[in-house]
């Protein structure tokens, strides 16, 4: 590489060296690892006249920058090789005014796949900056910047100290905060079912059949009407009045888009869209695969079109007729419609090369990777495959005047089913029914039960993080490449806690969106926030001039600001105490939740009289295997998860292991599992049991050491996978690896103080 004449930059180093492998040795490939260039944090960094933005070089990147300016003056050709959307432009964009690259010297390239055919395609065609791209960057972070910096100090002064607004996290929170008044104010409305179970005369065969109506359908609204249709129908025969026998084709799920990849990913694999996105970035930056070398498994995640190239369509129809059949092909390219308003910037989220089965490569991907990869594969390939299609039938019989309805559907030709089914959110899946025997019109059946239930509406749900990103996507609240971080930002700031997989507003989040709402309304607005969207996608097609977008902005915000801060003269807002039923150990008061530095925890409302404090635990399935009691979730004071029988010393087990809900088959005690994502098999810790299963093979990769185990002393040391193999070094290496232990731990706390400084001193969005 030494006398290489082009300097490829681009984000990551392994998207480096994915690249650095498809080019020769003419091509010098480096990382920016991000921004290199951005605003300060310490101050507003933005004139609010002329909206002129003052960057400065991002603090702590000053080697990787004169790395860099060395690498482009030793080169003839500087290629802008950043993410291809409005943030990767902006960095280009900002590398080329940092490094002084004249506009001959450097150049724009972008991948929406990589791949060595696209990368070379790309090289050979590069282009000049685009900086209406550049400029709807530059406005969205002038805007939350604007926001942030000048309503968080507001927050501080009237709710509490360290608190955050945020354009775009403000109205995710409103949608969590409205959904939870919805469910408050919800009045559940009865209404009733009622089945029969209908025999027929004389042949074998019984079916059930529902009320549906007399004859036009009718809903059950109270007892009396049920028990009125009881006495019609009561000891009569019913007719088969209408048989109705059908065909109903289902259509594939079209490929995924950053959106529905988030939401399938947390309903499928239970992965946070913040982790699916991490995910989805190493398939997209290149994997080593055995016998292929590096790879890009997928094109670009961040993406709101459904479209996919001539070429990809081509080959999945290839694989889909030699691998399951021509009847499973969908028999021409399968467009989807791109809904209106999208960038349509890029192809749909796919595989670059179908033919790379995911359990063909599987032993080339961490546990993680296989299955996000084997999500877009599926789905990318069940798109282009034929329909699925159910016979169906529906059977009418009338009593009385009553009309009864039976249903079933039964799978004729799987199609696409064969690959990929698309994931609910509602509980379960759609019912088939029961088989129905063969009926006749004008057939005679009788009853044998009669069954009458009743029911209640539902409040509407609590949103998961799945269907919060599908009700932003809906909305045009943020786009696709801030959607998961406006989901963490929120969780984060604990405005929105997290229960069973729900998203439930907490207080302080309450508290501070009536805030927003009653001073800030346009700002927390949904409309309002879909609209800017807007016009940040007009600045980007060059229709809005970026500075007017501020301005007209500005304007409105700055005077609802000044009556804020007065309406506010003096006012101090109160976020109410979360009470619980745990009791305080000192004075019996109910204990409140509140708020620390390391989380939520217990305390005393009777703060300072009575300064009692303690974790909050959890309870979790499983019993004590010493004394069979209960199992709580705890967590030691250095911060890590533990599991501990309920009586506490009184018993004394404690196990960094996870209590399951399984018996062991030979003692009959709790199985304890592995802690850590996805699912892990349970294991016997009874060290009495034939199934015992010793604690060096349950594949920890990190090792809890403790001080006559109690997890207060708890120090983790991180192992090499190949370390727990092997036996222990001698105790001269064992001393070094503790000195080493020793200056790691100390280098964390010093991180975490410089970490918890600048966090205070700044409320980005």
């Amino acid at each position: 590489m030494a006398n290489a004449s082009n300097l490829v930059i681009v984000e990551s180093p392994s998207k480096a060296k994915t690249i650095g492998k498809y080019l020769g040795p003419d091509y010098l490939v480096k990382a920016s690892m991000g921004h290199l260039r951005d605003l300060p944090k310490s101050v507003m960094g933005v004139d609010l006249e002329s909206f002129d933005p003052k960057y400065i070089p991002v603090k702590g990147k000053e080697a990787i920058i004169s790395e860099l300016r060395d690498a482009a003056k030793q080169v003839d050709t500087v290629y802008l090789a950043t993410d291809p959307d409005r943030e990767g432009e902006a960095i280009s964009w900002h590398l080329k005014e940092l490094l002084k690259l004249p506009d001959g010297k450097a150049h724009r390239v972008t991948f929406n796949e990589i791949t060595q055919r696209v990368v070379r395609e790309s090289i050979a065609n590069p282009r000049a900056i685009d900086m209406d791209l550049v400029d709807a960057q530059q406005a969205r972070r002038i805007l939350d910047r604007i926001v942030g910096y000048q309503l968080s100090p507001l927050l501080w002064k009237k709710v509490r100290r360290g608190l955050s607004a945020g354009r775009v996290q403000s109205v995710a929170t409103r949608l969590v905060v409205d959904r939870e008044n919805e469910i408050r104010a919800f009045q559940p409305e009865e209404y009733w079912s009622l089945d029969v179970k209908l025999n027929r005369i004389g042949k074998p065969g019984s079916f059930m059949a529902r009320y549906y109506g007399s004859p036009k359908k009718t809903e059950l609204e109270n007892e009396e009407q049920v028990n009125s249709i009881i006495l019609d129908i009561h000891g009569k025969e019913f007719t088969v009045t209408h048989v109705k026998k059908g065909e109903k084709k289902r259509s594939a799920a079209p490929p995924f888009t950053t959106s529905t990849l988030q939401q399938e990913a947390s309903r499928k694999l239970n992965m946070t869209p913040k982790r699916t996105m991490a995910i989805a970035q190493q398939l997209y930056e290149g994997v080593d695969v055995a016998g292929e070398g590096t790879l890009g498994l997928i094109t670009y995640m961040r993406t709101d079109s459904l479209r996919l190239s001539d070429e990809a369509m081509a080959a999945a129809a290839d694989f889909i007729k030699t691998r399951y059949g021509a009847p499973y092909y969908y028999g021409k390219f399968h467009v989807f419609k791109t809904k209106s308003g999208a960038q349509d910037a890029h192809e749909a989220i796919r595989p670059t090369h179908v033919e790379l089965d995911p359990e063909k490569i599987r032993d080339s991907l961490t546990k993680e990777q296989y299955r996000l990869y084997k999500l877009i594969w599926s789905r990318f390939l069940a798109s282009q495959m034929a329909n699925a299609v159910y016979d169906t039938v529906s059977i009418d019989t009338e009593c009385a005047g009553h009309v009864f309805r039976s249903s079933h559907s039964s799978l004729k030709f799987a199609g696409f089913i064969a690959v990929y089914e698309e994931g609910r959110d509602d509980e379960g899946e759609e019912a088939l029914g029961s088989a129905l025997p063969d009926l006749q019109e004008g057939e005679q059946t009788v009853h044998s039960d009669i069954k009458k239930e009743q029911h209640f509406t539902q409040p509407p749900a609590r949103f998961t993080e799945a269907t919060l990103v599908k009700a932003m996507e809906e909305k045009g609240v943020g786009r696709p490449s801030t959607y998961a971080s406006i989901v963490s930002t929120i969780l984060d700031r604990e405005y929105v806690l997290k229960k069973d997989k729900r998203l439930e507003p907490t207080p302080l989040g309450e508290v501070v969106t009536g805030l927003m709402i009653d001073r800030f309304n346009d700002i927390i607005d949904v409309e309002f926030t879909a609209n800017m969207e807007r016009k940040l996608d007009s600045v980007e097609e060059g229709k809005q001039e970026w500075k007017a977008l501020l301005s007209e902005f500005y304007a409105g915000f700055h005077k609802e600001m000044e009556d804020a801060e007065a309406a506010l003269e003096g006012v101090r807002l109160k976020v109410p105490d979360e009470e619980t039923e745990e009791i305080c150990e000192v004075c019996g008061r109910n204990m409140v939740i509140k708020s620390g530095r390391f989380g939520r925890f217990l305390a005393c409302p009777g703060f300072p009289d009575c300064r009692f404090t303690k974790a909050i635990v959890e309870h979790m399935p499983g019993r004590c295997p010493k004394c069979g009691a209960g199992m709580l979730k705890r967590k030691s004071k250095r911060g890590f998860a533990y599991y501990a029988c309920e009586t506490g010393f009184d018993c004394g087990f404690m196990s960094w292991d996870v209590p399951t809900e399984e018996d062991c088959p030979s003692c009959g005690k709790s199985l304890f599992k592995k802690s850590g994502k996805g699912r892990m098999k349970p294991f016997c810790i009874n060290e009495e049991c034939a199934n015992f299963l010793p604690e060096d093979q349950r594949g920890y990769r990190r090792r809890v050491k403790t001080e006559n185990n109690d997890p207060e002393t708890a120090i983790v040391e991180e192992l090499p996978a190949e370390e727990e193999k092997k036996p222990a070094k001698k105790a001269s290496a064992k001393k070094t690896a503790a000195k080493k232990t020793t200056k790691k731990t100390t280098a964390k706390k010093t991180a975490a103080k410089k970490t918890a400084k600048k966090a205070a001193k700044e409320a980005e969005e």
